[in-house]
């Protein structure tokens, strides 16, 4: 479904949450995706998304809350092509990814804080369809995510215009 965030907002904004503007960039082929959200929480340790992208990520987006990390790529284009693979709409990262060229020709949005060239495998402890909380809103499994060039909003029903 094509749309704009802005026009989401203008048509529901009593039923809209909108992100921070705390400098998340587009990565992905797409710019504008949209899906029901499922969380993980995990800190510097890409191995965790892995084992959700290859579960089917039909009109869902990953929500992944690493901590604000800049020190560590969580996502790079080989999960991002298990991501497209098994049919996630998008991935937000709060962190980083790596390989954002490869990423920038695939069809999936990946919206993230930064790039950083090493990923990591740490064996962290991680939580996965929980309530997160990054950007000024709280992420809540089950509920909706619509993404574009200005911004990110969530809302707890599906949003039509």
């Amino acid at each position: 479904m094509e749309y704009k965030v802005t026009d989401l907002c203008d048509a529901h904004r009593d039923k809209v949450f909108i992100a921070d503007p705390i400098g998340f960039r587009d990565y992905g082929g797409r710019k504008n995706f949209s899906g029901k959200i499922h969380t993980l929480k995990c800190f510097e340790d890409h191995a965790w998304v892995e084992k959700i992208l290859e579960t089917d990520g039909t009109g869902k987006v990953l929500v992944v809350d690493g901590g604000g990390s800049l020190r560590c790529a969580i996502t790079g284009d080989r999960l991002a092509g298990i991501a497209v693979k098994n049919r996630w709409n998008g991935i937000i990262i709060y962190g980083c990814i790596r390989d954002s060229a490869t990423i920038a020709m695939l069809d999936l949005g990946v919206k993230a804080l930064n790039t950083y060239p090493i990923s990591n495998v740490t064996d962290t402890e991680w939580q996965e369809n929980i309530e997160i909380s990054f950007a000024g809103i709280n992420f809540m499994p089950g509920q909706f995510v619509y993404c574009d060039e200005d911004g990110i909003i969530t809302s707890p029903t599906a949003l039509t215009l």
